[in-house]
């Protein structure tokens, strides 16, 4: 999953990236609201970490011209604005949930992985499809309740592919999930994460659509 962190405060940021990468999402880090306007308009992110108090331009204005635009991406809020005004403020402008400064790092990611669910469709904290589950929380996937072992990568192209069955993604769509800007990005590396897991987890698992992408079959 590729994230998009809006922070101007450099030792906040560098926390978060860490944690972030740590947890294997593919990050981007902005430090002002011009960045993030441009980021949001020129990248795809599955979900925003957006602080108020930006430089150059407020981050309730990034975020009023995100959803104007009628983009859908999850909005999390971390600021240190703390009066119930502002909050409803931010939740009123098209954030999804919000966090408040200085906040706990596992809660952070708890309502990261929360409102993932919630963009993809689901209630349910473990993922299940056709014999193989996925725990987010923990990255534990099992076939038939075996435990299977995948790296940092292969996780990260399995995970939006099992959230939503049937749904057909690109080869750019999940380099961009395996990728941040500074990454370097290998030609055939979506292919060789793909044959990975089909040989864990079965080589039905994961469709090839021709001249499309890839996807996880509904039945």
């Amino acid at each position: 999953m590729r994230l998009l962190l809006v922070e101007d405060d450099t030792m906040i940021g560098e926390a978060v990236l860490d944690l972030l990468r740590a947890e294997h999402y593919a990050v981007d880090w902005v430090k002002d609201g011009e960045m993030a306007d441009t980021a949001l308009r020129t990248q795809t992110y599955d979900l925003v970490l957006l602080d108020l108090g930006l430089p150059r331009r407020d981050g309730l204005a990034v975020l009023r011209d995100l959803r104007t635009r009628k983009e859908r991406i999850p909005v999390l809020i971390a600021t240190a604005r703390d009066s119930i005004h502002q909050r409803i403020e931010g939740l009123d402008a098209g954030a999804d949930d919000y966090v408040l400064k200085p906040y706990d790092l596992d809660e952070l990611l708890a309502r990261i992985r929360a409102l993932m669910r919630r963009a993809a469709g689901r209630a349910e904290p473990v993922y299940e499809h056709k014999g193989v589950s996925i725990n987010p929380a923990t990255r534990e996937v099992a076939v038939r309740g075996e435990p299977v072992v995948l790296s940092a990568r292969e996780w990260a192209v399995l995970e939006p592919l099992l959230a939503r069955p049937g749904l057909v993604l690109s080869r750019t769509q999940l380099e961009e999930k395996l990728y941040g800007w500074k990454d370097e990005i290998s030609s055939n590396a979506v292919e060789v994460y793909i044959h990975g897991l089909r040989r864990k987890l079965g080589t039905e698992m994961i469709q090839n659509v021709r001249g499309v992408g890839y996807m996880v079959p509904k039945v």
